[in-house]
């Protein structure tokens, strides 16, 4: 299968989503997965990049018209270090990148990098994208450990919030708080299809995870998962007993 970007028709939809005052997600073609768009008059967070340099291109480049007048990508935030989340990157390498903690070093390390490139080359991506985003790829500088605030200008202060092993063993969540906060929660919760648990998962830990991801949002706010349409409360909920069943695992 050859990977392709599919612009968004209809010249004035650039294809983003509005969730919130600022808060904007795209759904990316091939593998459905999401990126987050969060603004604040002093600096915008990216979250998540694509899954390859073109596509990370392709981000930037809508992501700045929207934002508009010369104003850039200040920060990336990665949910984890899967290739369709993480190989466009590279194309903000200006922005200040955040991870989990412990992200930074697999995204540096000669083995993770290679299991990046398999796991992209294997799901479609053809071996030369794969190797244009490796060498392009930034390695997240700031570690989230617990939550950290980011200012973005304007009361705008979205918090990366470290979720402990899960879909990964460095899943991170975002969350914007407003009158109906969002939550970013990339893989941990997935809408359009049943939650991958590959060789990096931790299964044991993801239910934990997503008892503390409802404790982040709360009851009201809307959760963007990795992949599919925005979800409440409730489907996390019920993800979680769907989890814990299939995993033999309490939350």
């Amino acid at each position: 299968m050859s990977v392709t970007w599919e612009a968004p028709g209809g010249g004035e939809s650039l294809g983003w989503e509005a969730l919130a005052p600022g808060v904007r997600r795209l759904r990316l073609p091939v593998w459905d997965c999401t990126v987050g768009l969060v603004t604040g008059p002093d600096g915008a967070l990216l979250v998540d990049a694509g899954s390859s340099v073109a596509e990370g291109t392709r981000i930037r480049q809508e992501a700045e018209e929207l934002l508009g007048a010369g104003r850039r990508i200040t920060h990336v935030a990665l949910t984890h270090p899967h290739f369709d989340h993480v190989f466009g990157a590279g194309v903000f390498a200006g922005a200040e990148a955040h991870a989990a903690v412990g992200c930074g070093a697999l995204l540096a390390s000669a083995e993770g990098r290679e299991a990046l490139r398999a796991d992209a080359v294997a799901n479609g991506l053809t071996a030369g994208a794969a190797d244009t985003a490796l060498e392009a790829l930034t390695v997240p500088r700031h570690e989230v450990h617990d939550d950290h605030v980011l200012e973005l200008g304007g009361g705008v202060r979205p918090v990366l919030a470290a979720m402990g092993p899960g879909h990964t063993a460095h899943d991170l969540a975002v969350l914007v708080p407003g009158a109906r906060p969002v939550v970013f929660c990339g893989d941990l919760v997935e809408e359009s299809g049943e939650p991958q648990a590959g060789q990096d998962a931790v299964p044991s830990r993801w239910a934990a995870a997503l008892t503390r991801l409802l404790e982040l949002g709360g009851e009201d706010a809307l959760y963007v998962p990795g992949h599919g349409a925005v979800v409440d409360a409730a489907f996390v909920r019920r993800q979680r007993e769907e989890l814990s069943r299939r995993f033999g695992t309490a939350w």
